[in-house]
């Protein structure tokens, strides 16, 4: 019986230390770092005043951690349960607790978040890059006159304005100038619809004329439906060799942003300024969405030559010089008087 009593108290023993072996060794692979299952690096956003828990549930649905529990009991232990900094992170494959946790709490691998909102221009772009990456603004205007993607792109003009697709971004600690540039110039291409190139050959233009119409698009208009009808505008314009008289472009030919075009900035000798040059500008004048694209390549069927503001950011579309003048005079009583009929120019 003793003896019968001593080896199950061995095999209980040697059960025991197999068990601990295996949780040694699975705690060694989780703080220590392991293979993802999906081999593959992860973003990993922490919001601002985040708990413990609510970060490691994010880990956790992300594949970067194993088990929640023990992930907090490790912090828990190291003293570090609230110390973590918010922002948007990247683990590499295989990080491990250890790693993990320094990174939240040194901000180690924090990425960089930018949001370049559509219509912004590189006078816009080039501090707000510069700024996120940390880096000089001589690093991103050296990036974004880079000749070798103005060549690839066929870029007639010296720069890469239109070209840096509006979005948010999220770059690596260390990204470069140059990297992030190339990184918004690829989600511009990605972004590009095969079915646009048939557009460009029906239209007997190239990509860069239609971002170009597309950025001023992008800058005339305040409400989504109109889009199609500003660009079937100026494509009339251009059809008819009418100076396309464009507000946004002469800001652009101004050395500094203003609200407001005044009659003394119609002056500026500049090819961007569309009051004094005929045709399209040399290339676009800021960083048209998907949706500019797409008005710019599919224009609304319309014979309207002319448009005018109204108070609330919609436009009145004419098709004569007349019924222009006559728009802007009943939407300028509008504006004196506070009355809300509508403008309704004779034909």
């Amino acid at each position: 019986m003793a003896r019968k009593r001593s080896k199950n108290s061995r095999l209980i023993r040697l059960g025991a230390l197999a068990f601990g072996v295996v949780l040694f060794a699975w705690l060694w692979r989780e703080v220590g770092g392991a293979s993802s299952p999906t081999g593959q690096a992860a973003r990993v956003v922490v919001p601002k005043g985040a708990s413990l828990r609510v970060a490691a549930d994010s880990l956790a649905a992300h594949d970067v951690i194993g088990s929640t529990r023990v992930f907090r009991l490790y912090a828990r232990l190291t003293g570090a349960e609230t110390d973590i900094k918010p922002g948007t992170y990247q683990f590499d494959a295989g990080a491990g607790y250890g790693d993990v946790l320094e990174a939240l709490v040194t901000g180690r691998g924090l990425m960089a978040t930018v949001v370049i909102p559509e219509g912004f221009d590189l006078r816009d772009i080039t501090p707000t890059l510069a700024k996120a990456l940390r880096v000089p603004e001589d690093s991103v205007q050296a990036a974004v006159t880079d000749s070798a993607w103005q060549r690839e792109l066929d870029i007639p003009v010296p720069s890469l304005e239109g070209y840096l697709f509006p979005a948010t971004y999220s770059f690596p600690e260390g990204t470069t100038a140059r990297e992030a540039v190339s990184a918004m110039i690829e989600r511009l291409l990605d972004v590009w619809k095969p079915e646009w190139d048939d557009r460009l050959k029906a239209m007997g233009i190239s990509r860069h004329d239609a971002l170009a119409m597309a950025s001023i698009v992008e800058k005339e208009a305040r409400k989504a439906e109109e889009r199609p009808l500003i660009s079937a505008v100026y494509w009339n314009r251009v059809k008819k060799r009418m100076l396309l008289q464009a507000d946004p472009t002469v800001q652009y030919a101004l050395p500094r942003h203003v609200g407001r075009v005044l009659y003394k900035d119609l002056e500026v000798d500049s090819k961007y300024n569309t009051y004094k040059y005929a045709g399209l500008p040399p290339g676009p004048i800021a960083s048209p969405g998907e949706a500019s694209i797409a008005a710019a390549l599919a224009p609304a069927d319309v014979p309207y030559l002319f448009f005018v503001a109204r108070a609330d950011g919609s436009h009145q579309f004419t098709e004569t010089f007349a019924q222009h003048t006559q728009a802007i005079a009943q939407i300028r009583t509008v504006r004196r008087t506070g009355s809300a009929k509508p403008a309704t120019p004779s034909r």
